[in-house]
């Protein structure tokens, strides 16, 4: 069995490769090919955290595999990530175990991967100026992997802690061919954006209707029982796309407050969902029809796309000779 640490995956992973590489799962996901059980979860109430199971085979990528990942966002603020995982890959041939792997790379930079596959799909093409929310990883993986769909040239970065903020737009500076500055708020940050990438634990919205320019696109992935990063009248107002209808609406730990509330509420009701990410690749589902109208990509995650990225992964382990092969029998 081969086994990858967290460092040996990120050398390996490539983002470019892996936005297209999302394609062809997204799609069997669409036309009912993949294989991917609801999200289940064993609850740590003390911490505000669960530990979360997803399955999923994906014919495309020929990959059989689970994920295991924690969330506990009170790691906030210290040296551990609010998300971390494992993954275990199988051969679909057999069923023989055959690779475990570090899964918390793979979530950071699949997550990111699919915000920009939608930014592909559903941003305007002349988007430059690029609002990041959030400082996390998340908001660093989401900064980069925009660059390589849209020709951002401006970004700015908000969030919650100052500091983290201008740090944060000082690594993108350095990394990225844009003039990247920090804002004190989400406000400021969102003025004038062509692409918003929300990536936060905020309990309020931070993505708010009377903030946003006409035609933006918005990719949150933001996370947080209880809570939601988009208000219902960007809700409302925006062309809603998904990476799935069944999990975004699912119950708790998967689905999502972001459109679960407001169609709780009668704001909207399920059928307000344009489109799966997958029916805008295979041509079943329009994309963006017009210039001003907002666009929302709202992100739940799910385990084909950590499936996709694994098989890469793996693939260009063996190809490089990566790697510890350790026999389980």
């Amino acid at each position: 069995m081969l086994v990858l640490g967290r460092s040996q995956v990120e050398a390996l992973l490539d983002m470019d490769a892996l936005i297209d590489g999302l394609g062809p799962a997204m799609v069997d996901l669409s036309e009912g090919r993949a294989s991917m059980p609801d999200r289940t979860a064993a609850m740590v109430p003390e911490r505000d955290g669960f530990l979360a199971t997803m399955p999923a085979f994906v014919p495309s990528a020929g990959a059989l595999m689970t994920k295991l990942v924690t969330l506990f966002p009170h790691n906030t603020g210290t040296p551990l990530p609010t998300h971390q995982a494992l993954i275990a890959v199988f051969d679909p041939e057999t069923g023989a175990p055959r690779a475990l792997l570090d899964g918390t790379a793979i979530t950071a930079a699949r997550t990111a991967a699919a915000s920009a596959l939608s930014a592909r799909l559903l941003a305007r093409d002349d988007a430059t100026v690029l609002a990041v929310l959030g400082t996390g990883v998340q908001a660093r993986a989401h900064a980069h992997a925009m660059c390589r769909v849209r020709p951002v040239r401006h970004i700015r970065v908000a969030g919650r802690d100052a500091v983290r903020a201008g740090v944060l737009a000082e690594e993108l500076g350095a990394a990225l061919n844009a003039e990247v500055v920090a804002l004190p708020t989400y406000a400021e940050a969102l003025d004038g954006a062509d692409l918003v990438a929300a990536a936060t634990h905020s309990a309020d919205p931070v993505v708010r209707r009377a903030w946003l320019a006409p035609g933006a696109h918005i990719a949150s992935v933001g996370f947080t029982r209880g809570g939601r990063e988009v208000d219902d009248a960007t809700v409302a107002d925006a062309l809603v796309c998904v990476e799935s209808r069944r999990a975004v609406l699912a119950p708790y730990p998967a689905g999502s407050s972001d459109l679960l509330f407001p169609i709780r509420d009668g704001v909207i009701t399920a059928d307000h969902i344009h489109a799966e990410l997958g029916e805008l690749l295979n041509g079943s589902k329009p994309g963006r029809r017009s210039p001003d109208r907002i666009t929302l990509y709202k992100s739940v995650g799910v385990a084909v796309q950590d499936a996709a990225a694994a098989a890469l992964v793996i693939a260009a382990a063996r190809e490089r000779g990566i790697g510890e092969e350790i026999p389980l029998g």
